[in-house]
């Protein structure tokens, strides 16, 4: 916990996503407050049923992109988190357009309001940024390799690059205190199945015995870590003035094929789902997607600085999403049973 001298006020944008409700549960646990800024379109209120219990949280439905409505919130708090942004592949090359514009404007938006009141600010980013980069454990110094920016998959890159350039430049030029971090593939409870997640997606399929569809040839491979310690990082990253200026990797180094997944993912269900193989323009429908074949953090520089390191097992992580999908599978079924019987 912290000392009442030291408690702040934290502003999460996203704040009812993934990432960002385990991070406000993290925050108001050690008793700081809390602001959560979303405006539902991804986020899920019910991610922060136990926040809203909390005297020191308020949840704000509104957007990045509304100025006023976030100089209001930027001006009244210590700290800015900005965590929201249009994500999921699925999500990305259906709206392109909309994910571009919220991803760039959203961003310049926090930052421009953090910049006039003096606030720290925690920009999000993404292991997306090294696009076709293969190469064994990316640093954060670490070649971009995109493709043509007519690809949805690469604007998404570079519309998150655009941020972390702004977030260095007002460090830099503007004094403004701000730390950047990628995130690769974070996973666990309250991942949403709905914008193409793998995790969350293949567990929901394994479960209800359909066919496992796993895209390309499979023999992609991925490194899942679970948001209890990415969320850890994050805070002790906020804690740290040394991270100010500086972008930092949160990941686990455990890599893993994505068919590989699938069949592990088989196995801890105990499904009888087959896996079945679907081409890249078969599940994009032909909208020019591309996937890169392998993506490995390194995490030295985060480890060096705050000794951090991931400490659940895939296994661990698998088998909370599973009991997690199971329970909203129960839900779901109870929900609607009433609706069958028969009236006496």
């Amino acid at each position: 916990s912290v000392s009442s001298d030291s408690r702040r006020t934290y502003l999460v944008t996203g704040g009812s996503g993934f990432i960002g409700s385990h991070l406000t549960d993290a925050l108001l646990a050690r008793g700081d407050s809390v602001i959560a800024l979303d405006n539902l379109s991804t986020g899920r209120l019910h991610n922060l049923d136990a926040a809203g219990r909390d005297p020191n949280f308020r949840f704000v439905q509104g957007s990045v992109i509304d100025e006023v409505l976030v100089d209001e919130l930027v001006h009244e708090v210590d700290v800015v988190v900005h965590l929201a942004a249009a994500v999921g592949v699925r999500l990305i090359v259906d709206e392109p357009l909309r994910s571009f514009q919220t991803n760039v404007r959203g961003s310049e938006v926090m930052i421009e309001a953090a910049h006039r009141y003096r606030r720290k600010i925690f920009v999000a980013s993404t292991s997306e940024i090294y696009g076709k980069n293969t190469s064994d454990l990316l640093d954060e110094d670490a070649d971009r390799v995109l493709g043509s920016p007519s690809i949805a998959r690469w604007s998404y890159a570079t519309a998150k690059a655009v941020d972390e350039i702004l977030a260095f430049f007002y460090h830099r030029q503007r004094d403004l205190p701000t730390v950047i971090c990628r995130f690769f593939n974070t996973v666990g409870p309250r991942q949403s199945a709905a914008y193409g997640m793998v995790i969350p997606r293949l567990v929901r399929q394994a479960l209800s015995g359909e066919p496992i569809t796993v895209y390309g040839d499979g023999t992609q491979s991925r490194c899942f870590c679970h948001v209890a310690d990415v969320v850890r990082g994050v805070v002790s990253l906020l804690d740290d003035e040394r991270a100010i200026g500086e972008v930092y990797n949160l990941g686990s180094n455990h890599e893993i094929s994505i068919i590989d997944l699938a069949k592990l993912i088989i196995d801890r269900t105990g499904s009888s789902s087959s896996i079945e193989l679907v081409p890249f323009e078969v599940a994009f429908a032909g909208r020019g997607f591309e996937d890169m074949q392998r993506r490995v953090p390194s995490t030295a520089k985060v480890k060096s600085l705050i000794g951090w390191t991931p400490q659940h097992s895939l296994d661990g992580i698998l088998d909370e999403v599973i009991e997690e999908a199971r329970l909203e599978q129960l839900e779901a079924t109870h929900a609607v049973k009433p609706l069958l019987e028969p009236r006496s």
